[in-house]
């Protein structure tokens, strides 16, 4: 079973669990819908469109609105302290979330009493806590960007908001700043980095690099880094292996972007309807055997 924890920016989406569908352009869960635009409902419509795909049942979503205040995640993450040990999840991916210190580590108690450890996956402010909390390594995959890595690298930042200067310079480049987080213990099992050109490493260095296909267009178009973290947690939760989940899943989220021919007009679900396509060429139906 594969689970996806998250944040919908709309104070009024109340606090949601149950399996999600993709209705054409909007995310359905119980009798709520939302749009898929960047962020979470992006990370989902990705992991959607990927397990479909894969012939595997869509994720069960636990979501809430909240707005950047903090109000709805502190009730999703009481949410989770209570009902997580009765559950029996094989992934659990954890997407944009505000960072409380306190009501992480409640959750991550919750996890360890859990009858199976699920593979934990976190991109933007499950990161960030789970680094503030020391506990990265308890993580099997981090999902960062650049700047966000820099975060994780800066062993003495307490924020995001206080990464040191010199952590930041253009000088660093991403894997000295990967080598940087492993040597203070602020990484996951597995990183993958999303940019340019993205990475993907454990604490024995860089495993793989995917740069290709190449489309500048994409570099201003949101939510790209999402569905990235979509495309991968479900392979992941499909079973493959991480570092390859995280190789193959970079490459089709490059492929996905290049064939929907973007403009600077382009929306993130008309990636989203490429991924398919994508997952067709680059994975082919020998690799599907197993999964």
């Amino acid at each position: 079973m594969f689970g996806i924890i998250g944040a919908i920016p709309n104070e009024k989406f109340p606090l949601i669990a149950g399996t999600v569908l993709l209705e054409k352009d909007r995310l359905v869960i119980g009798d709520e819908n939302c749009a898929i635009s960047r962020g979470t409902p992006a990370m989902i419509a990705a992991a959607v469109e990927t397990l479909k795909y894969l012939g595997k049942p869509s994720p069960f979503c636990f979501l809430v609105g909240d707005i950047g205040n903090g109000k709805g995640c502190i009730r999703l993450y009481k949410h989770l302290a209570e009902h997580l040990p009765e559950t029996a999840y094989a992934t659990l991916t954890f997407h944009y979330f505000q960072p409380y210190v306190v009501s992480f580590q409640q959750v991550m108690d919750a996890i360890n009493t859990m009858s199976v450890r699920p593979t934990l996956i976190a991109d933007a402010g499950f990161m960030y806590v789970a680094k503030m909390s020391g506990l990265a390594t308890s993580f099997d995959l981090f999902t960062p960007d650049a700047g966000e890595l820099a975060y994780l690298a800066d062993e003495e930042a307490p924020h995001p908001f206080y990464t040191r200067g010199f952590i930041l310079d253009e000088k660093n480049y991403v894997p000295d700043l990967i080598e940087r987080a492993y040597l203070h213990n602020n990484a996951s099992h597995y990183l993958l980095v999303k940019g340019e050109t993205d990475y993907i490493a454990n604490r024995d260095g860089i495993i793989s690099i995917v740069n290709n296909p190449v489309e500048e267009v994409l570099e201003a178009i949101g939510g790209t880094g999402d569905t990235l973290t979509g495309i991968v947690s479900a392979l992941i939760a499909s079973g493959m292996e991480i570092s390859s989940a995280a190789t193959m899943a970079a490459r089709v989220n490059r492929l996905a972007g290049c064939l929907a021919k973007p403009t600077p007009a382009t929306q993130i679900i008309d990636i989203i309807r490429h991924i398919p396509q994508a997952l067709e060429e680059v994975l082919g139906k020998e690799d599907l055997q197993g999964l």
